[in-house]
């Protein structure tokens, strides 16, 4: 499995390009799907957004897992992986926008992804066990992997970074292109009535 996610975390960026090419080729949206979807993939923008705010340019590195710091603010102090989990409400909610071979597209789309980050994160997962040992272990008591916890983590393992919101945006640049792009070109399909395939 960490083999597998070794491979899958130097190809991320890539892995969605087969979805977002059939979620465009088949799409079929109608005004329910495109504001339930739009809403969906923007809220996971946002989180994304949340997330790079504390944790920085680190999350784009493609060498390998890795990190400098255990970041424990903001979302983090929420889920240990919101960035991922930002990531799969993003593509599920392009999936429904495009409302493409519903529900069957979305719902592949939704399981592979889940599979995706989960060999991903047991590699990240070591790799913070080993750097930070005793405060990644503590960290994990108090945060889930992928379900919100509202637990107050312990003042010792706070990180103690500054939100910084220009610096997100700016790491960020890149991924809201995508959504703005992925998001107006189902638009315009429906708008147009664009039947590609």
């Amino acid at each position: 499995m960490k083999s597998i996610g070794k491979i899958l975390f130097k190809y991320r960026s890539y892995t969605p390009i087969p979805f977002v090419v059939l979620i465009i080729l088949f799409a079929d949206p109608n005004i329910y799907s495109l504001i339930i979807g739009f809403s969906l993939s923007l809220s996971g923008e946002i989180i994304r957004i949340w997330a790079v705010s504390f944790a920085g340019s680190e999350t784009r590195t493609t060498n390998g897992v890795g990190g400098t710091q255990l970041v424990t603010q903001g979302p983090y102090s929420i889920l240990r992986n919101p960035l991922y989990i930002g990531n799969i409400i993003i593509y599920t909610g392009f999936g429904i926008m495009s409302y493409s071979i519903f529900p069957y597209l979305q719902i592949f789309g939704l399981l592979f992804f889940i599979f995706q980050y989960y060999t991903i994160i047991l590699n990240e997962e070591e790799y913070l066990q080993t750097k930070f040992n005793e405060n990644f272990h503590l960290y994990k008591k108090y945060v889930n992997r992928f379900f919100p916890s509202f637990k107050k983590i312990p003042e010792e393992i706070n990180s103690n970074l500054e939100f910084d919101l220009k610096e997100g945006i700016k790491s960020e640049r890149r991924s809201i292109q995508a959504f703005l792009i992925i998001s107006v070109f189902i638009l315009l399909i429906f708008i147009f009535q664009i039947k590609i395939k």
